[in-house]
Parts: C-alpha cells; structure tokens; sequence
C-alpha cells in the first residue's frame, strides 16, 4: 500500500477517511514557504541552543525542541489549522474531547541512521488499546524537502491494524516523501519511524500531535509554556493545550474549578467550568435489576 497523498484543496472528511483506510496520508503544500521560513526564524535561537539526543531512539545527531507554543507564533497557526483540527475531531470523535499532546521541531542531521520501527501510542505504557480505538493523531509538517535520501519518515501503511508489539524491520517502510509545506498525517498506532539522512544538510520537521483529553499529554503545556505567555492566548487554544476538562471531571482545580479560569484569574461562573465545548453528564443506563422507586 502507498502513502495517501491529497491535494491542499481536500476536507478533513478526506483525511479522516484517508487515515481510516491507511492509518496515514499526505496533504501536499497545505502551507507557503513562507510560513516555514517565518517557523525557521521563530525557532532558530532555540534550536541551536538544543543538545543532540542522548540515546539512538532519540538520535544521538537530531535536535527536538519543544515548547513551541511558548517560543514561535506562527506554530500556534499550525497547531489550530482548520484542517487539522477537523481531521483531528473525526477521527477521535469517540472521546469527548481531545487537547495537544506534543509540539517538536525535529532536526534530523547528517549521518543519523534511521529510528526503530515503534508505535507512538506506546508512550501510554504499552497499554493494549482495542484494535480501531485511535487514542492519538499525529502531524509532521515538512519545513525541508521530504526525501528518502535526507530522513522522510518513514511508514508502514495499513499497519494500524497490526497486532500490538511487533518488531518490524526497517525493510517493511516507505518514505512519506512530501514537499516543503506539505503535511504528513498518522495516528499513533501506525508503525513508523525517523529514516536515515543520507545527505549533508539537516531536514527539519515540526511534529505536532494531539491526543483523546483523558489521557496525559506527552509535552506538559503548562509548563513548557509559561504562565506570563499563555495569559495572552486565545481561549480555544488554551483549551487544547489542557486548560480544560477532560471528559466530564478530569483536570478541574481545588474547589470544582475551571483550571482556565484560574489561570486567567477569573471567578469561576459554574461548579465543573462554563465551556461551551465541554462535556455533559451522560445519561447512565439503569443498574441491572434496577426499579423505579
């Protein structure tokens, strides 16, 4: 099976079916040069100040600077693209709601072999999720070229269907090669990994991810992001980042409170948090045996 490539013009409902059938796909030149030279700028300072990866699944010659939203303006518009965020609430619409999980510029170097084949959605323990319950949507917005030669990620489509805890070799990918400006879309039980660069310049890739609400973010947001910075965002992107509840009561703060309210200093108006989007209490069916009273 190929990578899924779609054109800048589809719908998240093309993505999400796209995602279904292949657990990836390819959006090409979703954004301009522009906005990649603009990302490049913002994180540059950051990302020469970044030490290489201590151990060889992190890569002992790749850079991951996090804490994006904190440090490049112009990534909270990747983070809150419309298309992502359709896509994003397709495919996890199982859940009550979902929130960001990861922000990472990824900087593969020169010489760096490709990464084990692995499950991203392993980060939650290796917990055995059903077979189709996706916990986790991934992006890898390409600010280089993605080549074969210079590190594409590489993918196995099809496979989030697989069993849990393979160890698939490196011959069983392809490389989700995809213009500059391109995004790659995958959920977290697709099996993938970094590839090899095989050139001689660093290819930069931006991995922002989401997961379902219920679950730990990978990237703590409230405190890669600090306090003085996230008072000025916007309230939606707020919420995505967990300042927000998930599902009906998790995350509420001391006494029933919004936890947006109380970053924002704000007199909470409702016992569990006034957000529209959040949660009702479901109606519960009746315990076996159960009558009315």
């Amino acid at each position: 099976m190929d990578v899924p490539h779609l054109p800048a013009t589809t719908t998240s409902d093309d993505v999400a079916d796209a995602l279904e059938r292949a657990g990836c796909a390819v959006v090409d030149e979703l954004v301009e040069r522009d906005v990649l030279d603009r990302v490049l700028d913002e994180l540059r300072p950051w990302l020469d100040a970044t030490d290489v990866g201590p151990d060889d699944f992190s890569g002992r010659n790749t850079r991951r600077t996090g804490g994006l939203i904190g440090r490049s303006t112009t990534v909270r518009d990747l983070v809150t693209h419309p298309l992502v965020l359709g896509t994003v609430g397709q495919v996890l619409a199982h859940s009550s709601n979902h929130q960001l999980h990861l922000t990472q510029m990824i900087a593969i170097g020169p010489g760096e072999p490709a990464q084990t084949v692995h499950r991203d959605q392993w980060a939650f323990d290796f917990y055995p999720f059903p077979d189709g319950y996706e916990v986790q949507v991934n992006t890898i917005w390409a600010i280089d070229d993605f080549t074969d030669h210079n590190g594409a990620t590489r993918v196995i489509p099809g496979s989030h269907r697989y069993e849990d805890r393979l160890r698939l070799p490196h011959e069983d990918t392809v490389p989700a090669e995809m213009t500059a400006g391109s995004v790659l879309f995958y959920t977290g039980a697709l099996y993938h990994g970094g590839g090899a660069n095989h050139s001689d310049q660093v290819r930069h890739g931006l991995n922002l991810t989401y997961n379902l609400a219920w679950l730990r973010q990978e990237e703590n947001q409230y405190l890669a992001v600090p306090h003085e910075i996230a008072r000025t965002l916007p309230e939606p992107l707020l919420r995505l980042m967990g300042y927000a509840r998930g599902a009906y009561a998790l995350g509420y703060v001391d006494d029933l409170r919004d936890p947006l309210d109380v970053l924002l200093g704000r007199t909470s108006r409702t016992g569990l948090g006034d957000a529209v989007d959040t949660p009702k209490v479901p109606d519960l069916p009746a315990p076996v045996g159960a009558v009315d009273a």
